[in-house]
């Protein structure tokens, strides 16, 4: 179903036009039509010893061949609880590949079948760049009192930092559970990469003002921040983004709701807090696909998180209305480099004997992230 169809759904057929939507973002057609065969004679010939993990943003192409599919967290905790399997297919992005490899045993081997596919968002903090700030807050005489939380959204370098530093991971379900805990621990956090949901649980979940959170820049000299910014904060954002959850805007609610009488606004607590302020609901990815298979027949529903899942919630929900909240088409460009030919590929080739695009996080790393992880675990 392309996007148009999509739209169409709700009955509105001048929708398209006054949204600006069009077929143009549909993706096209695999170039081998012997493409989906070769998928599953490969994955038969791997049988038991082998684990196809499919994100929900990924196409349906990939999810087609997903024993599970999932977020992030949810994936990489699938991988760790499957002993027999050996090779682990992870069909998301680069730092997905990575927890998996932290968190599973040293006899399961990670594939990403791309290594392109990576995170917009986990690129923003570099390892070096998030020690810089460190130092300053040492300096200021703040960091032994700052617990670092990092989004599971981060490559494992920064999860090793935080490790390192008495902090933990969090997820989009838990954040608001992981910065309690942090405040328990110390008077004030530095939230690792996403300044948005760092921002929306801080003030919609915690109680926190806008005024008690500052964004540090690292391309600036000490953040963009004077000194006492920094020590009368009690949340430090780090400057970071998902570039799909960043698109959408409050016209993009203003909008919809003008245009479809009684529709709910559902969105991920990565979008900016103006829209996250506006929504009707806001959830993490598993919330999202549960409130929408949970809702009443009929309802309406725009979603404002990544294409290829607001599809397929819309495919999967006949009963219901649902829309894409954004005028415009968009998916996640890294996540959708993995595709069915580079999935047959790798699976192709570990058939023949040949393991390709194996993700391994060097030891020290992995040690410290996992203490990271295991933290998030642990939390009450």
């Amino acid at each position: 179903m392309g996007i148009t169809d999509l739209l169409l759904q709700i009955g509105e057929r001048d929708l398209n036009s006054e949204r600006g939507v069009s077929c143009d973002g549909e993706l096209p057609a695999a170039s081998d039509p012997q493409l989906v065969e070769r998928a599953k004679a490969a994955r038969a010939g791997l049988g038991s010893k082998a684990m196809v993990l499919g994100h929900h943003y990924q196409r349906d192409e990939v999810i087609a061949f997903a024993d599970i599919r999932g977020d992030s967290f949810k994936l990489a905790q699938a991988a760790a609880d499957n002993s027999e399997a050996e090779y682990i297919f992870f069909c998301g992005v680069h730092f997905m590949a990575e927890s998996a490899d932290i968190l599973t045993t040293p006899n399961q081997k990670v594939i990403l079948p791309d290594l392109s596919a990576g995170c917009s968002m986990a690129d923003m903090a570099t390892a070096s760049q998030v020690n810089d700030c460190w130092q300053v807050l040492g300096k200021l005489g703040v960091a032994a009192r700052t617990i670092p939380i990092t989004y599971m959204n981060s490559s494992a370098a920064i999860k090793a930092f935080t490790g390192k530093n008495n902090g933990a991971v969090c997820t989009s379900s838990n954040a608001a559970r992981a910065m309690k805990w942090a405040f328990e621990n110390g008077e004030k956090i530095l939230f690792l990469p996403d300044q948005h949901l760092g921002r929306n649980t801080a003030v919609l979940s915690l109680g926190l003002t806008l005024d008690d959170c500052v964004l540090w820049n690292p391309w600036k000299p000490n953040g963009g921040l004077t000194d006492d910014q920094i020590k009368k904060s009690k949340v430090i954002l780090w400057r970071g983004h998902c570039s799909v959850h960043g698109r959408f805007s409050i016209q993009n609610i203003k909008d919809v709701r003008q245009q479809v009488p009684g529709i709910k606004v559902l969105v991920h607590p990565e979008c900016q807090h103006e829209v996250v302020s506006n929504a009707d609901v806001v959830g993490s990815t598993e919330m999202i696909i549960k409130t929408v298979r949970e809702s009443a027949p009929g309802s309406k529903w725009a979603i404002g998180t990544e294409l290829n899942l607001v599809s397929r919630l819309a495919n999967e929900n006949l009963d219901k209305q649902v829309v894409f909240l954004d005028k415009t088409v968009c998916y996640c460009s890294t996540m959708n480099r993995i595709d069915l030919p580079h999935l047959v590929w790798v699976m192709e080739s570990l058939v023949s004997g040949r393991l390709v695009n194996q993700i391994k996080v060097e030891a020290e790393i992995a040690k410290y992230a996992k203490v990271a992880l295991e933290r998030m675990l642990a939390l009450p």
